[in-house]
């Protein structure tokens, strides 16, 4: 007898759909598994065996085929487990063929029947999302969080099987009112004493999604600093909410009924990280790496002058086009990778860089700068240098401004910006530069000496202008963009070539 069933399986961050075609024919008892199963698919018969007759479901003595169409892709993970057997069952007319038309079944499947939860529920069930869908009860908040459709659970393979043949009722699915992810602890603002630069410079990049380095000393506050960058985002849309949910749902080992992702991701790899780990990819399985994870939210890269260069640069080209492209021998994939960088390093190897206080020779510096490329340093819109705060600063009674705040103009300021072309300042074409942010007379003389002197790259030079559109939102400016928010654009560059020092801008 012939059965075939809806499941999907794991590619990168996108589920693709699968249909498990069994056949239960005459010959000597076997099982195999065909279509580009992995070693784990391989593995499934033994899974699949042991839960029927743990069960107390019989297991055909027959030929048994089982066929993971679209034969040509290949399949990866134990998802497929529970749909297998459901075929088997239906194969031997155990269950009503006709009804599995109505269902996709997604889940792993223990020796003693019960039903495991997988990675990946939410793009899985996006892609069966014209059938109902039956997962592990620990998938049910995820997979139900992403889809108009119904998703029901289970707890074992006998209640499937009591359910799909009208004995027993399903689990009911949560309802959407409670599936919003719990907020996590976000440092406040109030707790950095001074570096009105350094605050100013965060603003201006949350508002307009720029990306920042903060150039400065041991213990000068740029990890601090960084860490509140997040608190100062407003929460993701649905759409946004959504795509966020979808890629930490392929990496997650733990499941929770959490639902959608609403708070902007926070991501802070260590500087040890490999290439995979950072843009992501791998052999089989394609997974998310650090800047997928951080789509919609921060990426910050502490110490960045201790990551590899080969790493460093290989945000190059996802941090110009938002995504990452992925090409192996077998497959390739797109991951978004829509994040906004904020990296900290130290001016020179012993940490200090100001004259007098820096012990490291000309050779010793050089070979430092040589580590941040100059195409990758171009990318960062805002390049400040940060110093210790003084001893006023610290000891001061007078609280600082807080989160809540700052992030309300932020708020503000992204309002203007989606108002004109529905995005961020940082996306901002060429041609919706014009529109979006023109010069005055004098801003523009200013912008042609920057570029005379070969201070600015032409790619800077339209960063320097999305900069400047964000510093005159927030300050509540009209459509034109003057001398003084493009002054103040420029002094937010930190010189590298001079040895990471500021350097001054004439007006």
């Amino acid at each position: 007898m012939f059965a075939s069933v809806r499941s999907a399986t794991l590619l990168g961050v996108r589920g693709s759909r699968v249909d498990v075609e069994v056949h239960a024919g005459i010959g000597l008892p076997g099982f195999t598994v065909v279509g580009q199963p992995d070693e784990v698919c391989r593995e499934s018969r033994d899974r699949v065996r042991a839960a029927l007759l743990s069960s107390d479901l019989p297991w055909p003595t027959r030929r048994i085929t089982v066929n993971l169409a679209p034969s040509g892709d290949r399949k990866s993970g134990a998802c497929l487990d529970l749909a297998i057997a459901v075929g088997l069952l239906a194969a031997q007319g155990l269950l009503p063929v006709e009804i599995l038309t109505q269902y996709a079944f997604i889940a792993e499947l223990g020796l003693d029947g019960s039903l495991r939860p997988v990675r990946g529920a939410t793009p899985l069930v996006l892609a069966t999302i014209d059938r109902q869908t039956v997962v592990a009860f620990e998938n049910l908040g995820e997979a139900s969080a992403a889809t108009v459709t119904q998703v029901f659970s289970a707890k074992t393979l006998f209640d499937v099987v009591e359910c799909l043949s009208g004995r027993a009722q399903w689990r009911k699915e949560i309802s959407k009112q409670t599936l919003v992810s719990k907020s996590k602890f976000v440092p406040d603002l109030a707790d950095v004493q001074g570096q009105p630069v350094a605050r100013q410079a965060l603003e201006i990049s949350a508002a307009g999604s720029h990306h920042l380095l903060l150039v400065g000393p041991p213990g000068a506050g740029k990890t601090m600093l960084a860490e509140r960058l997040v608190g100062l985002l407003p929460s993701l849309n649905d759409e946004q909410a959504i795509s966020a949910t979808m890629i930490h749902s392929s990496v997650q080992t733990e499941f929770l009924n959490s639902g959608l992702i609403r708070d902007a991701p926070y991501r802070a790899p260590h500087h040890s990280s490999s290439m995979v780990a950072m843009v992501g990819g791998g052999t089989a399985l394609m997974r998310p790496g650090e800047i997928s994870l951080a789509s919609h939210g921060v990426l910050f890269l502490d110490e960045l002058g201790e990551f590899a260069p080969s790493v460093l640069d290989a945000l190059r080209q996802p941090l110009e086009q938002r995504v990452v492209h992925l090409a192996r021998a077998r497959t390739s994939v797109v991951m978004p990778a829509e994040f906004l960088l904020v990296a900290a390093t130290n001016p020179c190897p012993c940490g200090e860089g100001t004259p007098g206080a820096c012990t490291c020779d000309d050779a010793a510096r050089a070979r430092y700068l040589r580590r941040f490329s100059g195409p990758l340093l171009d990318r960062f819109d805002l390049r400040v240098s940060v110093s210790r705060p003084n001893t006023t600063d610290l000891i001061s009674p007078v609280a600082s401004e807080p989160t809540s705040v700052v992030a309300a103009r932020v708020a503000k300021a992204r309002s203007l910006a989606f108002s004109r072309f529905g995005g961020t300042n940082s996306t901002l074409t060429r041609k919706q530069l014009d529109s979006a942010a023109p010069l005055t007379k004098k801003a523009e003389d200013l912008l042609r000496k920057e570029l005379e002197a070969g201070h600015l790259t032409g790619r800077g030079y339209h960063r320097v202008r999305r900069v400047a559109r964000t510093i005159a939102d927030l300050a509540g400016a009209p459509q034109m963009i003057d001398e003084t928010h493009l002054h103040l654009a420029l002094l937010l560059r930190v010189d590298f070539a001079s040895g990471l020092r500021t350097r001054e801008v004439s007006i």
